[in-house]
């Protein structure tokens, strides 16, 4: 087949490209450039520069075309535009399921003429099968990096067009098939972080943005002030770490949790009971569901973030786009405008956003 891979300069993307090649396709690599390489370099040492360098040793190599897409502008005004838009509401984004949709297996497919290739290869660790005229999203038999969650937003038509070599593989065997064919960055240490943040934390994103905004760190269940902190956005609900309180803890020693957020005082309130209260029901609306149609299933599982856990969850009051899931566990950081991706087993059925 004729295929277009996007590489990153990782040892995943990289893998990925060298395996289609050995298996005699047509392939012509792609890296994107976006705009945070470039505009927010200041904030750390970003080595954009250095990933490039990496694919282009390896294009070179194995004698594969490299073209470079510039996409500042699209990145920002949807990727970066909705993350902050987000944070300013109170809520929880998650800009790596936006980046796949939107930029990955969207913008790009309208910058190259996608007629001309077969299929687009990314490393994701997940998989696709065609059944009965619809392609099925899942899961892969590394449960730890399995990248399902990410791709939860896809549609029926960017799943016809996709191929993820790496599903047969666990990270483990992709790192030793690194080694084995040399790559230059086969000792690379794997990218942190969502996908324009890998290289920059967190805090100094939202700051060059949204600056800072003084609040009161108010104890929720006595109203007593303990600290200020910076702007709500800051902070998201089951947060422990950073929260600006110093050594301050209950009088047992528990610490403090992010519990709530006023958006309107810009009040951060925190509690140190936060994991002795049941947290197993939430709202979930903006539904995209791989085939078209709610399931017909009211017992799936579900999960609220990356990662290897799942809960079982029953599904009540549904309509069209709204549904209440009750968890068969507790979770502490259920917090709106984070996804919560469905599953049937091994196959990753769609997604909702908590509301």
């Amino acid at each position: 087949m004729k295929i277009a891979v996007l590489t990153s300069g990782g040892v995943d993307s990289s893998v990925a490209l060298k395996l289609l090649k050995d298996q005699g396709h047509d392939v012509t690599a792609y890296y994107l450039k976006i705009w945070l390489e470039d505009e927010l370099q200041h904030l750390a040492d970003c080595p954009w520069e250095e990933d490039l360098q990496y694919v282009r040793e390896i294009c070179e190599r194995e004698k594969i075309p490299l073209k470079i897409i510039p996409m500042q502008k699209e990145y920002f005004d949807t990727v970066v535009s909705y993350t902050l838009k987000e944070v300013k509401a109170g809520r929880t984004p998650n800009p790596d399921i936006m980046c796949n949709n939107h930029i990955k297996f969207g913008m790009f497919f309208e910058k190259i003429d996608l007629n001309q290739f077969d299929k687009v290869a990314t490393g994701h660790y997940a998989n696709i099968e065609e059944q009965n005229g619809q392609f099925i999203l899942k899961k892969t038999d590394d449960p730890i990096k399995d990248q399902t969650y990410f791709l939860a937003r896809l549609s029926q038509e960017q799943l016809s067009k996709i191929i993820f070599p790496l599903a047969p593989y666990t990270k483990k065997e992709v790192r030793e098939l690194a080694h084995k064919f040399n790559l230059p960055n086969k000792d690379r240490k794997d990218s942190q972080g969502i996908c324009f943040l890998g290289k920059f934390k967190y805090n100094d994103f939202i700051k060059h943005y949204l600056g800072e905004i003084p609040g009161d760190i108010i104890e929720s269940e006595t109203g007593k002030k303990l600290a200020e902190h910076e702007g709500f956005f800051y902070y998201t609900i089951g947060q422990r770490k950073g929260i600006g309180i110093g050594g301050i803890k209950s009088g047992d020693g528990r610490p403090f949790y992010v519990v709530d957020k006023d958006i309107e005082k810009n009040i951060i309130y925190v509690s140190n009971e936060y994991h002795e209260k049941t947290r197993n029901t939430l709202e979930v609306g903006d539904f995209n569901w791989f085939s078209g149609e709610f399931p017909s299933k009211r017992n799936l599982q579900v999960k609220l973030r990356h990662g290897e856990n799942f809960y079982n969850c029953e599904i009540t009051n549904v309509s069209p786009n709204h549904a209440t899931l009750t968890l068969d566990g507790s979770d502490q950081g259920i917090a709106t405008g984070q996804f919560a991706v469905f599953y049937d087993g091994e196959i990753c059925l769609g997604s909702g956003v908590i509301v």
